[in-house]
């Protein structure tokens, strides 16, 4: 069992301390992951005049590609939890000369926003790391008006995500860390078939619709999708900062190993990835 409170606490410090990575540390992972958002923006088909709320929006990569189509009049509310997150996004807006945004920090299970008041929500790889996310789309639904709709994206099983699955399982397969309890937060937790939809039933939705999203993740070398990794993760940046130099070369050869068939004459890098695209209407 986890203390929800604890929980909830620790992950906010760990993407709080992760935010500098993501905003130029891991331009692989953006790039591999972005037919997702292109997937989900299409199925919210955002319009003209139109509020839009994005939750934890990271860098802002999908609701940046909504925003332009809710012109005229329309606005982009962009939040996460992490305060450094949300300044990040605010960077990457006025660098692409996107003013149509409102910017807030927003806990995904406790959204700050009256009840019927924005006509579509947007979220990518974000509730499989609530600590209820069944509270956590409840509230999704408090917020939207009828008729509106959600996207979301979260991970498939680990067998079809070795490009983010393989750091955590070798570092548990060798002691590094202690295995997370049954139910805990993170990059798997909503990857069981059937298990977002299920949720969104119970939090009132209709109609949840599941479409799987193969991508390819690539890197000029394994170094530098190690680096990548390193990055970006919330859970394996902080073991492998701490990790004695011997640990370290064995958790990284374990690793390599399972990367091995990835990885092309040239010595580039193409991992495979699957993200589970699901959309559903208040």
């Amino acid at each position: 069992m986890i203390d929800p409170e604890q929980e909830r606490a620790a992950s906010r410090e760990r993407w709080e301390s992760i935010a500098p990575g993501w905003e130029t540390g891991a331009e692989a992972f953006h790039a591999g992951a972005l037919p997702v958002a292109h997937w989900m923006v299409d199925r919210l088909q955002p319009q003209p005049g139109q509020t839009i709320l994005e939750l934890a929006a990271g860098r802002g990569d999908v609701g940046f590609l909504a925003a332009e189509l809710l012109h005229p009049g329309g606005t982009l509310i962009s939040s996460d939890g992490a305060e450094a997150m949300v300044e990040i996004a605010r960077r990457r807006a006025e660098q692409l000369g996107i003013e149509n945004v409102e910017f807030k920090p927003i806990d995904l299970e406790w959204i700050d926003a009256k009840l019927a008041s924005v006509d579509g929500i947007l979220s990518r790889f974000g509730y499989m790391h609530a600590v209820d996310p069944e509270h956590a789309l409840r509230d999704a639904r408090r917020v939207l008006r009828p008729g509106g709709r959600i996207v979301l994206a979260v991970w498939d099983l680990p067998e079809h995500n070795p490009w983010l699955a393989a750091l955590p399982q070798e570092a548990e397969a060798l002691g590094l860390v202690e295995p997370r309890p049954e139910g805990a937060p993170g990059a798997f937790a909503l990857s069981a078939p059937g298990a977002v939809s299920a949720l969104l039933e119970s939090a009132g939705f209709d109609d949840p619709a599941v479409e799987p999203i193969d991508l390819t993740f690539m890197a000029p070398s394994v170094d530098a999708w190690w680096n990548t990794q390193r990055q970006m993760s919330s859970s394996m940046r902080p073991l492998l900062d701490a990790l004695s130099p011997a640990d370290h070369y064995r958790l990284r050869d374990a690793v390599e190993a399972r990367w091995a068939p990835y990885v092309t004459p040239d010595g580039s890098v193409a991992i495979p990835g699957r993200a589970l695209g699901v959309v559903a209407e208040a």
